[in-house]
């Protein structure tokens, strides 16, 4: 009867409670409240940020750009591998060389063509925050085309001097460098028409102007049409073209100011 009795102490254990698991061996004196009554648990709810109604349609922008660099980079790479001479070309190399002038000027074509197409289309990219599935499914056309132009480009190439095949070779280079052209213009279109996917500090409708492609679709059309009739011509039209579109209008702009 005089033995004192030792009150047994619970062993620390976490018991879940509401989906939430409250800790008893910290400060097993305190009271447990349900998950749904614990005020720390409704401060987090309550501090938990908000979602766009859109945000679940939204994919990453670092991957589009990722993607698409490398696809550019290897179709700008792959029309290189195109020039040659021929194996017994070594008796009269110089002759052989120069003879090679249709491989150039469809080369340097092509090589600003894909060149501007790739800095136009990372200027787009720049002023977005994010990317979606529509824009993803755009940029694939984009590179679908860019990575196809090494055959048109082979084809103006090999038979730019032959009467019979040049006008086909030609007009067939010019269909696919106004089809990918209009893709990247629907690409920027998409992408800056609302301000849903562009930065809050960028002007959607700025940057939808900027990139406005009319000149370009007016000079290859002129070159298909040119390509008809004389195919040189209207390779030098697409080079032309790939020129306009890559010079920096605003720079030359600052520069004759600062000559006056």
């Amino acid at each position: 009867m005089g033995r004192s009795l030792t009150p047994l102490r619970p062993s620390p254990t976490s018991v879940p409670l509401s989906g939430t698991l409250v800790g008893l061996g910290a400060g097993w004196g305190r009271t447990i409240l349900p998950a749904g009554d614990d005020p720390r648990v409704r401060r987090a709810s309550h501090h938990r940020p908000s979602h766009d109604p859109h945000d679940h349609d939204e994919l990453p922008l670092d991957r589009l750009g990722a993607f698409s660099d490398g696809v550019f980079a290897i179709a700008i790479t792959i029309i290189v591998l195109e020039l040659a001479v021929a194996p017994d070309a070594g008796q009269h190399l110089l002759r052989s060389i120069a003879d090679e002038w249709p491989s150039y000027l469809a080369y340097v074509t092509s090589f600003l063509t894909i060149g501007v197409v790739w800095m136009q289309h990372s200027a787009i990219t720049g002023t977005l925050r994010a990317a979606d599935g529509t824009l993803y499914r755009i940029n694939l056309l984009v590179l679908l085309l860019a990575s196809f132009l090494p055959f048109p480009t082979k084809l103006a190439a090999e038979y730019l001097h032959e009467p019979d095949a040049e006008r086909v070779a030609v007009v067939f280079y010019g269909l696919i460098l106004f089809a990918l052209v209009l893709a990247l213009t629907w690409f920027g279109r998409y992408a800056t028409r609302d301000q849903r996917l562009v930065r809050d500090d960028v002007d959607a409708q700025r940057v939808e102007a900027r990139f406005s492609q009319l000149p370009s679709f007016t000079l290859y059309v002129v070159g298909i049409v040119v390509g008809l009739l004389a195919p040189t011509a209207a390779v030098i039209v697409y080079l032309v073209s790939a020129l306009m579109r890559g010079l920096p209008v605003g720079a030359v702009r600052r520069f004759l100011a600062g000559l006056r």
